[in-house]
């Protein structure tokens, strides 16, 4: 689910206008880091972390729709859908143990390495703003 906004990103960036379109592109790290620092955050209040594994199982689905033919007296003769055996695959989210202090380091780096992003972000959104002002 977490991810869920970053694969929807460019399908809104094919909606944006352009400046929207270049304050997405210049502000895309940041974003990133911000996710991470969320769910490191996340993590270390619960004191385990989340994972998604993605798993297979067999199940028994249509392959090949039905078949609607004609005979030469004009009678409709319908051939039922085809069968099969497939791997289907899902995912489940599990927990995962993890090392706390570790995961504060980690945590503390993104929070410096946010900072640094939001500090050679704010020009480069200045500059989108000036290169495609907005238009109401």
């Amino acid at each position: 689910m977490k991810h869920a906004a970053l694969l929807l990103l460019p399908l809104l960036a094919a909606c944006a206008t352009p400046q929207e379109r270049c304050l997405l592109q210049a502000t895309r790290d940041l974003r990133v880091v911000d996710e991470l620092i969320q769910e490191g955050e996340r993590n270390l209040a619960r004191g385990y972390a989340i994972e998604e594994v993605t798993d297979y199982r067999t199940e028994w689905v249509q392959c090949r729709p039905p078949i609607v033919r004609y005979r030469p007296d004009g009678r409709r003769v319908v051939y039922p859908a085809r069968h099969c055996f497939d791997q289907v695959p899902y995912t489940v989210r599990q927990p995962r143990a993890i090392d706390l202090a570790a995961e504060a380091r980690t945590l503390d780096q993104l929070k410096r390495k946010r900072v640094e992003l939001a500090r050679t972000a704010g020009p480069a959104v200045q500059q989108c703003k000036l290169i495609y002002p907005e238009t109401n």
